[in-house]
């Protein structure tokens, strides 16, 4: 078994979907969490192209956002699409990157990600509330690399 795959039970990959929804529910907002075991470049420049693989600059209000893992590497990033970076200051992840952090260096690694992902929901509700007739655009499922 890969440390990717032991990095989260099928279980606790199930939470983290329900965590999605529960954070989608009140925002147009769309949120993918992918994990991998390592990468070679900057967690935020993975992040990136991980995001256009994903085809998640393809929402409506270009209001996407990954949470991205490198299981072996210990590092982890937050990526907004260019809708969300147009509207919010250039710090307005930290609390959300604090929230993933606190946990994770209790070694709590999927309630940091369950964290991460009700603060983004919070914090995309402000910007992109949810309207009549939004559609879920991208799949809730933990994507793996």
């Amino acid at each position: 078994m890969s440390r990717v795959e032991a990095f989260l039970t099928a279980e606790e990959e199930q939470e983290i979907v329900e965590a999605i929804h529960l954070a989608e529910k009140n925002t147009s907002g769309e949120i993918r969490v992918h994990i991998e075991p390592h990468t070679r470049l900057e967690p935020i420049e993975r992040a990136k192209e991980v995001f256009l693989l994903l085809k998640m600059e393809n929402t409506k209000e270009a209001n996407g956002v990954l949470i991205y893992v490198a299981v072996n590497d210990r590092k982890f990033s937050i990526f907004g699409d260019s809708g969300i970076n147009k509207v919010v200051p250039d710090n307005f992840w930290d609390t959300t990157k604090d929230a993933i952090q606190d946990q994770f260096e209790k070694g709590k690694f999927k309630q940091g990600i369950i964290d991460g992902i009700l603060k983004a929901g919070e914090e995309l509700q402000a910007h992109f509330p949810w309207q009549q007739g939004d559609k879920n655009e991208l799949s809730n499922e933990v994507s793996k690399g």
